[in-house]
Protein backbone atom coordinates (compact mmCIF):
# COMPACT_ATOMS: atom_id res chain seq x y z
CA UNK A 1 0.00 0.00 0.00
CA UNK A 2 1.05 3.50 -0.87
CA UNK A 3 2.13 6.03 1.76
CA UNK A 4 -1.01 8.13 0.33
CA UNK A 5 -3.38 5.07 1.27
CA UNK A 6 -2.17 4.76 4.22
CA UNK A 7 -2.73 8.59 5.10
CA UNK A 8 -6.39 8.53 3.50
CA UNK A 9 -7.21 5.58 5.74
CA UNK A 10 -5.65 7.51 9.01
CA UNK A 11 -7.60 10.51 8.15
CA UNK A 12 -10.93 8.47 7.96
CA UNK A 13 -10.36 6.60 11.27
CA UNK A 14 -9.28 10.20 12.86
CA UNK A 15 -12.46 12.02 11.58
CA UNK A 16 -14.85 8.97 12.58
CA UNK A 17 -16.19 8.83 9.39
CA UNK A 18 -16.29 5.43 8.37
CA UNK A 19 -14.83 5.00 4.70
CA UNK A 20 -14.01 2.54 2.13
CA UNK A 21 -10.80 2.49 2.31
CA UNK A 22 -11.18 1.74 5.78
CA UNK A 23 -13.05 -1.68 5.26
CA UNK A 24 -10.86 -3.21 2.66
CA UNK A 25 -8.16 -3.32 5.19
CA UNK A 26 -10.07 -4.04 8.52
CA UNK A 27 -11.94 -7.62 7.15
CA UNK A 28 -9.97 -9.59 9.77
CA UNK A 29 -12.42 -8.37 12.61
CA UNK A 30 -15.86 -10.32 13.24
CA UNK A 31 -14.49 -13.41 11.50
CA UNK A 32 -17.47 -15.12 12.05
CA UNK A 33 -19.66 -13.05 10.82
CA UNK A 34 -17.70 -12.54 7.74
CA UNK A 35 -17.49 -16.45 6.60
CA UNK A 36 -21.54 -16.20 6.28
CA UNK A 37 -21.30 -13.15 4.28
CA UNK A 38 -18.82 -14.94 2.08
CA UNK A 39 -20.30 -18.05 1.95
CA UNK A 40 -23.41 -16.14 0.80
CA UNK A 41 -21.71 -13.96 -1.74
CA UNK A 42 -19.75 -16.93 -3.38
CA UNK A 43 -23.95 -18.53 -3.73
CA UNK A 44 -24.79 -15.01 -5.18
CA UNK A 45 -22.27 -14.97 -7.40
CA UNK A 46 -21.74 -18.76 -8.82
CA UNK A 47 -25.30 -19.79 -8.83
CA UNK A 48 -26.78 -16.33 -8.75
CA UNK A 49 -28.78 -16.99 -5.54
CA UNK A 50 -30.71 -14.39 -4.34
CA UNK A 51 -31.31 -13.35 -0.74
CA UNK A 52 -29.78 -11.15 2.03
CA UNK A 53 -30.19 -10.57 6.38
CA UNK A 54 -30.36 -7.92 8.51
CA UNK A 55 -27.77 -7.26 11.02
CA UNK A 56 -28.00 -4.89 14.49
CA UNK A 57 -25.69 -3.76 16.92
CA UNK A 58 -25.24 -1.48 19.18
CA UNK A 59 -23.84 2.25 18.57
CA UNK A 60 -20.28 2.75 17.52
CA UNK A 61 -19.71 -1.12 17.45
CA UNK A 62 -18.51 -1.23 13.88
CA UNK A 63 -21.74 -1.70 11.71
CA UNK A 64 -20.71 1.34 9.07
CA UNK A 65 -17.34 -0.44 9.18
CA UNK A 66 -18.62 -4.31 8.57
CA UNK A 67 -20.45 -2.52 5.54
CA UNK A 68 -17.93 -0.98 3.70
CA UNK A 69 -15.77 -4.54 4.91
CA UNK A 70 -18.31 -6.24 2.61
CA UNK A 71 -18.39 -3.52 0.04
CA UNK A 72 -14.26 -4.57 -0.74
CA UNK A 73 -15.06 -8.02 -0.38
CA UNK A 74 -17.86 -7.88 -3.20
CA UNK A 75 -15.36 -5.73 -5.29
CA UNK A 76 -12.89 -8.75 -4.68
CA UNK A 77 -15.12 -11.12 -6.17
CA UNK A 78 -16.04 -8.89 -9.83
CA UNK A 79 -19.72 -7.85 -7.67
CA UNK A 80 -21.48 -4.91 -8.62
CA UNK A 81 -21.74 -2.70 -5.23
CA UNK A 82 -25.04 -0.26 -4.41
CA UNK A 83 -24.35 1.27 -0.91
CA UNK A 84 -27.06 3.98 0.58
CA UNK A 85 -27.56 5.22 3.51
CA UNK A 86 -31.57 5.67 4.86
CA UNK A 87 -32.54 9.26 5.51
CA UNK A 88 -35.19 11.48 5.03
CA UNK A 89 -34.26 12.28 1.45
CA UNK A 90 -33.49 8.29 1.38
CA UNK A 91 -36.88 6.93 2.51
CA UNK A 92 -37.03 3.09 2.85
CA UNK A 93 -41.05 3.37 2.71
CA UNK A 94 -40.96 5.70 -0.75
CA UNK A 95 -39.62 2.78 -3.27
CA UNK A 96 -39.69 5.76 -6.24
CA UNK A 97 -36.89 8.06 -4.25
CA UNK A 98 -34.99 5.36 -3.04
CA UNK A 99 -34.17 3.81 -6.35
CA UNK A 100 -32.20 6.73 -8.17
CA UNK A 101 -30.18 7.32 -4.68
CA UNK A 102 -29.10 3.00 -5.09
CA UNK A 103 -27.90 4.04 -8.33
CA UNK A 104 -26.27 6.83 -7.49
CA UNK A 105 -24.36 4.79 -5.08
CA UNK A 106 -23.74 2.02 -6.88
CA UNK A 107 -19.91 1.49 -7.77
CA UNK A 108 -18.66 -1.18 -10.90
CA UNK A 109 -15.55 -3.14 -9.71
CA UNK A 110 -12.58 -0.86 -10.10
CA UNK A 111 -14.43 2.11 -10.44
CA UNK A 112 -13.61 5.15 -7.63
CA UNK A 113 -16.72 6.90 -8.71
CA UNK A 114 -20.58 5.84 -8.90
CA UNK A 115 -22.28 5.03 -12.04
CA UNK A 116 -22.99 2.42 -14.21
CA UNK A 117 -22.54 4.19 -17.46
CA UNK A 118 -19.85 2.01 -18.37
CA UNK A 119 -22.33 -1.14 -18.45
CA UNK A 120 -23.77 0.06 -21.82
CA UNK A 121 -20.07 0.65 -23.71
CA UNK A 122 -19.84 -1.64 -26.34
CA UNK A 123 -23.14 -3.06 -26.39
CA UNK A 124 -25.51 -2.04 -29.97
CA UNK A 125 -28.66 -2.88 -31.31
CA UNK A 126 -27.40 -6.37 -33.26
CA UNK A 127 -25.66 -8.17 -30.37
CA UNK A 128 -26.98 -11.41 -29.00
CA UNK A 129 -26.42 -10.42 -25.84
CA UNK A 130 -28.50 -7.34 -26.31
CA UNK A 131 -31.28 -9.29 -27.88
CA UNK A 132 -31.60 -11.68 -24.95
CA UNK A 133 -32.26 -8.71 -22.72
CA UNK A 134 -34.89 -7.06 -24.59
CA UNK A 135 -36.74 -10.67 -24.97
CA UNK A 136 -36.25 -10.26 -21.34
CA UNK A 137 -38.30 -6.97 -21.04
CA UNK A 138 -40.31 -8.33 -22.99
CA UNK A 139 -41.19 -12.05 -21.45
CA UNK A 140 -39.97 -11.89 -17.87
CA UNK A 141 -41.07 -8.04 -16.24
CA UNK A 142 -44.24 -7.52 -15.28
CA UNK A 143 -44.77 -4.33 -17.30
CA UNK A 144 -43.48 -3.90 -20.95
CA UNK A 145 -41.88 -0.38 -19.96
CA UNK A 146 -38.42 -1.40 -20.01
CA UNK A 147 -38.19 -3.17 -23.05
CA UNK A 148 -39.37 0.07 -25.30
CA UNK A 149 -36.65 1.74 -23.12
CA UNK A 150 -34.25 -0.67 -23.95
CA UNK A 151 -35.01 -1.07 -27.61
CA UNK A 152 -35.26 3.13 -28.33
CA UNK A 153 -31.65 3.22 -26.51
CA UNK A 154 -30.28 1.14 -28.66
CA UNK A 155 -32.19 2.31 -31.92
CA UNK A 156 -31.50 6.17 -31.47
CA UNK A 157 -28.24 7.95 -32.64
CA UNK A 158 -29.57 10.68 -30.96
CA UNK A 159 -27.55 11.47 -27.75
CA UNK A 160 -29.94 13.57 -25.88
CA UNK A 161 -32.22 10.80 -26.47
CA UNK A 162 -29.88 8.09 -25.13
CA UNK A 163 -29.11 10.19 -22.46
CA UNK A 164 -32.96 10.88 -21.03
CA UNK A 165 -33.74 6.57 -21.67
CA UNK A 166 -30.64 5.87 -19.99
CA UNK A 167 -31.46 8.51 -16.84
CA UNK A 168 -34.92 6.37 -16.73
CA UNK A 169 -33.53 3.07 -15.72
CA UNK A 170 -31.28 4.99 -13.43
CA UNK A 171 -34.58 6.24 -11.57
CA UNK A 172 -35.10 9.81 -13.56
CA UNK A 173 -38.76 8.14 -14.84
CA UNK A 174 -39.48 9.40 -18.17
CA UNK A 175 -43.45 9.55 -18.91
CA UNK A 176 -44.82 6.68 -20.91
CA UNK A 177 -45.78 9.09 -23.42
CA UNK A 178 -42.24 10.56 -24.02
CA UNK A 179 -40.93 7.15 -24.62
CA UNK A 180 -43.77 6.14 -26.72
CA UNK A 181 -43.03 9.45 -28.87
CA UNK A 182 -39.19 8.33 -28.65
CA UNK A 183 -40.00 4.74 -30.24
CA UNK A 184 -42.09 5.58 -32.81
CA UNK A 185 -39.79 8.14 -34.34
CA UNK A 186 -37.07 5.52 -34.42
CA UNK A 187 -39.31 2.55 -35.22
CA UNK A 188 -42.25 4.18 -37.41
CA UNK A 189 -44.26 2.10 -35.73
CA UNK A 190 -46.40 2.23 -32.23
CA UNK A 191 -45.52 0.93 -29.08
CA UNK A 192 -47.27 -1.95 -27.96
CA UNK A 193 -49.44 -0.38 -24.87
CA UNK A 194 -49.18 -2.84 -21.71
CA UNK A 195 -49.86 -2.36 -18.18
CA UNK A 196 -49.76 0.74 -17.02
CA UNK A 197 -45.86 1.31 -15.07
CA UNK A 198 -46.52 2.29 -11.30
CA UNK A 199 -43.41 3.41 -9.81
CA UNK A 200 -44.36 2.32 -6.29
CA UNK A 201 -45.19 -1.38 -7.66
CA UNK A 202 -43.31 -2.00 -10.60
CA UNK A 203 -39.55 -0.93 -9.35
CA UNK A 204 -38.75 -4.67 -8.80
CA UNK A 205 -38.76 -4.71 -12.58
CA UNK A 206 -35.84 -2.41 -12.53
CA UNK A 207 -33.93 -4.42 -10.04
CA UNK A 208 -34.50 -7.48 -12.14
CA UNK A 209 -33.21 -5.74 -15.36
CA UNK A 210 -30.45 -4.57 -13.74
CA UNK A 211 -29.60 -7.93 -11.99
CA UNK A 212 -29.99 -9.71 -15.51
CA UNK A 213 -27.79 -6.89 -17.24
CA UNK A 214 -25.22 -6.99 -14.70
CA UNK A 215 -24.88 -10.73 -14.88
CA UNK A 216 -25.03 -10.61 -18.91
CA UNK A 217 -21.70 -7.98 -18.54
CA UNK A 218 -19.70 -10.40 -16.74
CA UNK A 219 -20.14 -9.35 -13.52
CA UNK A 220 -20.52 -11.75 -10.74
CA UNK A 221 -23.55 -10.47 -8.84
CA UNK A 222 -24.97 -7.31 -7.41
CA UNK A 223 -25.00 -6.88 -3.30
CA UNK A 224 -27.01 -3.82 -2.10
CA UNK A 225 -25.95 -2.26 1.47
CA UNK A 226 -28.01 -0.20 3.23
CA UNK A 227 -26.97 1.58 6.41
CA UNK A 228 -28.72 3.40 9.17
CA UNK A 229 -31.93 1.30 8.53
CA UNK A 230 -33.06 1.94 12.03
CA UNK A 231 -34.24 5.49 10.98
CA UNK A 232 -37.12 3.56 9.71
CA UNK A 233 -38.59 4.10 13.21
CA UNK A 234 -38.86 8.16 12.71
CA UNK A 235 -41.34 7.17 9.95
CA UNK A 236 -44.95 7.38 10.73
CA UNK A 237 -46.94 3.77 11.08
CA UNK A 238 -48.15 3.73 7.65
CA UNK A 239 -44.83 4.44 6.11
CA UNK A 240 -43.25 2.12 8.70
CA UNK A 241 -45.22 -0.53 7.18
CA UNK A 242 -44.96 0.40 3.92
CA UNK A 243 -41.00 0.39 4.57
CA UNK A 244 -41.03 -3.27 5.85
CA UNK A 245 -42.36 -4.23 2.44
CA UNK A 246 -40.09 -2.38 0.49
CA UNK A 247 -37.50 -4.12 2.66
CA UNK A 248 -38.92 -7.58 1.67
CA UNK A 249 -38.32 -6.78 -1.88
CA UNK A 250 -34.65 -6.51 -1.64
CA UNK A 251 -34.48 -9.54 0.83
CA UNK A 252 -35.94 -11.84 -1.21
CA UNK A 253 -35.94 -10.66 -4.37
CA UNK A 254 -37.93 -13.20 -6.06
CA UNK A 255 -36.64 -13.02 -9.86
CA UNK A 256 -33.37 -10.77 -9.53
CA UNK A 257 -31.38 -13.24 -9.49
CA UNK A 258 -27.62 -12.82 -8.17
CA UNK A 259 -29.04 -9.94 -5.94
CA UNK A 260 -27.74 -10.10 -2.12
CA UNK A 261 -28.89 -7.11 0.20
CA UNK A 262 -27.71 -6.38 3.32
CA UNK A 263 -29.73 -3.82 6.33
CA UNK A 264 -27.86 -2.57 9.35
CA UNK A 265 -30.51 -1.75 12.25
CA UNK A 266 -29.18 -0.45 15.91
CA UNK A 267 -29.76 -2.86 18.33
CA UNK A 268 -32.46 -0.57 19.83
CA UNK A 269 -34.70 -0.93 17.20
CA UNK A 270 -36.71 -4.24 18.14
CA UNK A 271 -37.55 -2.79 21.94
CA UNK A 272 -38.06 0.25 20.83
CA UNK A 273 -40.02 0.62 17.54
CA UNK A 274 -41.39 -3.00 16.95
CA UNK A 275 -42.55 -3.60 20.49
CA UNK A 276 -43.10 -0.09 22.29
CA UNK A 277 -44.03 1.04 19.05
CA UNK A 278 -46.96 -2.27 18.87
CA UNK A 279 -45.81 -3.03 14.94
CA UNK A 280 -47.89 -6.09 15.22
CA UNK A 281 -51.10 -4.54 16.60
CA UNK A 282 -50.87 -1.87 14.34
CA UNK A 283 -50.84 -3.74 10.95
CA UNK A 284 -54.74 -4.18 11.67
CA UNK A 285 -55.61 -0.98 11.43
CA UNK A 286 -53.54 -0.85 7.79
CA UNK A 287 -55.80 -3.61 5.97
CA UNK A 288 -57.08 -1.34 3.38
CA UNK A 289 -53.46 -0.02 2.01
CA UNK A 290 -51.64 -3.51 3.08
CA UNK A 291 -54.35 -5.92 2.12
CA UNK A 292 -52.56 -9.59 1.66
CA UNK A 293 -49.30 -7.83 2.40
CA UNK A 294 -49.87 -8.54 6.34
CA UNK A 295 -47.16 -12.25 6.60
CA UNK A 296 -44.92 -10.56 4.94
CA UNK A 297 -44.88 -7.35 6.74
CA UNK A 298 -45.06 -9.74 10.15
CA UNK A 299 -41.93 -11.98 8.75
CA UNK A 300 -39.75 -8.91 7.89
CA UNK A 301 -40.35 -7.91 11.67
CA UNK A 302 -39.50 -11.01 12.65
CA UNK A 303 -36.42 -10.97 10.97
CA UNK A 304 -35.43 -7.90 12.56
CA UNK A 305 -36.14 -9.02 15.87
CA UNK A 306 -34.26 -12.44 15.41
CA UNK A 307 -31.28 -10.99 13.81
CA UNK A 308 -27.48 -11.61 14.61
CA UNK A 309 -26.14 -8.80 16.71
CA UNK A 310 -22.87 -7.56 16.60
CA UNK A 311 -21.05 -8.52 19.55
CA UNK A 312 -18.03 -6.12 21.29
CA UNK A 313 -14.99 -7.52 19.62
CA UNK A 314 -12.88 -9.86 21.79
CA UNK A 315 -9.32 -8.31 22.94
CA UNK A 316 -7.97 -10.09 20.17
CA UNK A 317 -10.13 -8.93 17.51
CA UNK A 318 -9.34 -5.54 18.82
CA UNK A 319 -5.65 -6.45 19.09
CA UNK A 320 -5.27 -6.76 14.98
CA UNK A 321 -7.14 -3.63 14.86
CA UNK A 322 -5.02 -1.73 16.88
CA UNK A 323 -2.00 -3.44 15.14
CA UNK A 324 -3.33 -2.13 11.34
CA UNK A 325 -3.86 1.30 12.62
CA UNK A 326 -0.37 1.03 14.31
CA UNK A 327 1.22 -0.05 10.61
CA UNK A 328 -0.85 2.33 8.45
CA UNK A 329 -0.11 5.07 11.10
CA UNK A 330 3.84 4.25 10.50
CA UNK A 331 3.17 3.86 6.88
CA UNK A 332 1.44 7.82 6.61
CA UNK A 333 4.54 9.48 8.55
CA UNK A 334 7.29 7.47 7.22
CA UNK A 335 8.12 6.57 11.55
CA UNK A 336 8.16 3.75 13.43
CA UNK A 337 5.75 4.22 17.11
CA UNK A 338 7.99 2.98 20.37
CA UNK A 339 4.33 1.48 21.06
CA UNK A 340 3.58 -2.21 20.50
CA UNK A 341 -0.30 -3.40 19.32
CA UNK A 342 -0.90 -4.96 23.03
CA UNK A 343 0.00 -1.32 24.68
CA UNK A 344 -1.89 0.56 22.24
CA UNK A 345 -4.91 -1.91 23.05
CA UNK A 346 -4.52 -1.98 26.68
CA UNK A 347 -3.70 2.13 26.50
CA UNK A 348 -7.72 2.46 24.36
CA UNK A 349 -9.31 0.48 27.25
CA UNK A 350 -9.89 3.48 29.19
CA UNK A 351 -11.88 5.12 26.84
CA UNK A 352 -14.77 2.88 26.92
CA UNK A 353 -15.79 -0.34 25.25
CA UNK A 354 -17.42 0.94 22.04
CA UNK A 355 -15.08 0.02 19.00
CA UNK A 356 -15.57 3.51 17.21
CA UNK A 357 -13.88 5.44 20.31
CA UNK A 358 -11.51 3.16 20.73
CA UNK A 359 -10.13 3.43 17.09
CA UNK A 360 -10.17 7.24 17.31
CA UNK A 361 -8.51 7.13 20.67
CA UNK A 362 -5.42 4.79 19.44
CA UNK A 363 -5.22 7.70 16.37
CA UNK A 364 -4.93 10.39 19.13
CA UNK A 365 -2.53 8.50 21.19
CA UNK A 366 -0.23 7.58 18.12
CA UNK A 367 -0.62 11.61 16.30
CA UNK A 368 0.32 12.38 19.99
CA UNK A 369 3.59 9.87 20.06
CA UNK A 370 4.72 11.65 16.58
CA UNK A 371 4.65 14.81 17.37
CA UNK A 372 5.48 15.20 21.17
CA UNK A 373 7.13 11.36 22.13
CA UNK A 374 4.24 11.32 24.51
CA UNK A 375 0.61 11.06 25.07
CA UNK A 376 -0.84 12.07 28.48
CA UNK A 377 0.90 9.77 30.46
CA UNK A 378 2.26 8.08 27.89
CA UNK A 379 5.84 8.45 27.13
CA UNK A 380 7.44 6.49 23.98
CA UNK A 381 10.38 5.71 25.78
CA UNK A 382 9.08 4.35 29.06
CA UNK A 383 6.09 2.33 28.45
CA UNK A 384 6.60 -0.27 30.49
CA UNK A 385 6.13 1.47 33.44
CA UNK A 386 2.59 2.76 32.59
CA UNK A 387 -0.70 1.29 33.16
CA UNK A 388 -3.88 1.95 32.15
CA UNK A 389 -7.30 2.46 34.60
CA UNK A 390 -10.43 1.35 32.91
CA UNK A 391 -13.20 4.14 33.17
CA UNK A 392 -16.64 3.27 34.78
CA UNK A 393 -44.87 10.27 8.75
CA UNK A 394 -44.56 10.38 5.42
CA UNK A 395 -47.67 11.05 3.46
CA UNK A 396 -47.81 7.27 2.32
CA UNK A 397 -50.97 7.51 0.12
CA UNK A 398 -48.94 9.80 -2.25
CA UNK A 399 -46.69 7.68 -3.02
CA UNK A 400 -48.66 4.70 -3.17
CA UNK A 401 -50.31 6.91 -5.86
CA UNK A 402 -46.95 7.33 -8.21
Amino acid sequence: MSDFQSRQIIEALRSGISSLDVGEYFSSARPAVLSEIQSALDAASETHTAGGRIITGKYGEGKSHLLNTVFAMAHRQNMVVSKVTLSKETPMSGIARLYPKILQGTYLPGQVQPGIADVFEGLSANMQEVSSLLEYCLTQLEVNKLYYVLKSYFGTQDEEEKFLLRGDIEGDFMAPAAIRKIYRRIFNEPAVKGSNFVKSKHIPDYIAFLARLFEGRGYGGWVILFDEAELIGRLGRKSRHAAYLNMDMFLHPGKASGVYSIFVFNASFAPDVIEAKHEYENLDNNVSLFEGQRPRIEAILSEIATAHQLAPLNRGEVREIMEKIREHHASSYDWQPQIDAERLTLATEKHGYLLRTRIRAAVEILDQLYQYGEAGDIRSGALEQLTFEEDEDVDLESFLQD
